[in-house]
């Protein structure tokens, strides 16, 4: 591997890991990509993140820089051994780094406490704000720990179903994704916290990677996004806090939601997971709600009638797919349901992939949208509208997909679609 780094014992000390005999010689690693960015959207180039190990922040073990995408090359950072996360124990099955991020006519960013798995890429995204020239602003992230980790509130119990006629009473007419729901970093009634305004993918995707490990098997990743897709949709769907006078969408609490972490880093393979299936969610027969999945640890918390992680994680070890995984703990009458509607884009994915050889409008749009992503992120090369679906066309596609993080396939699959609608709308309000 290309961006494979060799760390000396003192390094490897210094990244606040224990070194036990049996790792000498046989060290675990992660991987760490960065990504800077305004508003999510535009990137930052030229960008310097510093990592540091948070037992001695002032020594700099590594040193990155962004490219025109706002990316810094991938790197390798020494781990604790993959069976700390297989199975419940008491050594931390990650190591911690923190991030300082700076770029010329920006905000400072320090993040304290950013994970790294052994054998999966982290990603970290800095969201910069322009500063004034002259002026020195810095914001600090102190990322809280793993929630099969650090101990946390269990979830308070609530029917899986809301009744219509109660509070939460169901107005919308169908599932939607949302483009966007607020998050309220606390308990309900905690009038201190702050609400954060986020996009719904990237929501799901920050509570999978402080929920569970990325280094389990895929089918188990599935069934527990899906489970947390369900959870979120029924809070946005019956909007159960909006309707008991907050205004807000879902909270950060592990005793009312799940544990949503401000600045935290996400894996590369939950983030694959998340954009191939965010519009689905979990259903019963004749009921149009979203089901509200919750589960808890099954090791310091049991819940009879819910998904345990730990137990969905020794599932699919024996080869359980994530519908069979999430129907042993719901039962048998659970099913994937497909939202028809996705807020925020243009149009909706057409329902089949589109690649070499394929024509019409559906490959116009794309076309169409980016070329206007490209005038931003200028490394996709720029295409002939031409509604045919060529080797350029696919090369700009697999561009796409290496910055954005999906599989790079050059196939516009139904994550890709949305991915480029989503960028594509974010450049385009930015510029008006």
């Amino acid at each position: 591997m290309d961006h494979a780094r060799i760390f000396s014992k003192d390094t490897i000390k210094s990244s606040g890991l224990r070194i036990y005999p049996a790792q000498m010689g046989t060290q675990s690693f992660g991987r760490l990509r960065a990504r800077v960015t305004i508003t999510d959207v535009l990137p930052v180039e030229n960008a310097t993140i510093s990592i540091s190990s948070p037992s001695e922040p002032e020594t700099i073990i590594e040193q990155l820089i962004t490219d025109a995408s706002g990316l810094s090359q991938v790197i390798e950072l020494p781990a604790p051994p993959v069976d700390y996360s297989l199975a419940p124990s008491s050594e931390q099955p990650f190591s911690l780094y923190n991030l300082r991020v700076t770029a010329p006519g920006y905000s400072t960013a320090n993040f304290s406490g950013i994970e790294i798995l052994p054998e999966v890429t982290a990603e970290h995204e800095a969201r910069l704000v322009p500063a004034p020239e002259g002026v020195e602003e810095e914001e600090l992230f102190v990322i809280s720990p793993h929630t099969l980790y650090a101990e946390y509130p269990p979830k308070i119990p609530e029917e899986e179903i809301k009744p219509v006629a109660e509070t939460g009473e169901i107005v919308l007419a169908g599932v939607v994704i949302p483009e966007f729901i607020i998050v309220h970093d606390g308990p309900p009634t905690d009038t201190a916290a702050a609400n954060h305004y986020v996009r719904f993918r990237d929501y799901i995707k920050n509570v999978a990677s402080s929920e569970i490990y990325a280094t389990w098997p895929e089918s188990t990743i599935y069934a527990n996004v899906l489970a947390i897709l369900s959870f979120t949709l029924n809070r946005v769907f019956t909007e159960w806090y909006f309707n008991q006078g907050f205004n807000f969408t879902i909270t950060s609490s592990t005793a009312y939601d799940h544990k949503w972490i401000n600045g935290r880093n996400i894996f590369e393979n939950i983030g694959f997971v998340v954009d191939s299936v965010f519009v689905n969610y979990l259903s019963r027969p004749n009921v149009v709600q979203p089901i509200l999945t919750q589960y808890c640890d099954g090791y310091r918390t049991s819940c009879p009638g819910w998904m345990t992680q730990w137990g969905s994680k020794d599932l699919g070890d024996q080869g359980y797919d994530a519908i069979d995984i999430l129907r042993n703990f719901y039962g048998s009458s659970i099913f994937i349901n497909t939202a028809k509607q996705v807020s925020g884009v243009p149009a909706s994915w057409p329902g089949t992939s589109l690649s070499q050889g394929s024509r019409g409008n559906n490959v116009r749009t794309i076309q169409q949208q980016l070329n206007r992503i490209a005038q931003v992120y200028t490394a996709i090369p720029t295409l002939v509208v031409d509604g045919i679906y060529g080797i350029r066309t696919a090369e700009a596609v697999r561009t796409f997909q290496r910055i954005f993080s999906l599989p790079v396939t050059g196939i516009v699959d139904r994550g890709t679609w949305y991915k480029i609608s989503q960028i594509y709308v974010g450049v385009t309000r930015l510029a008006e």
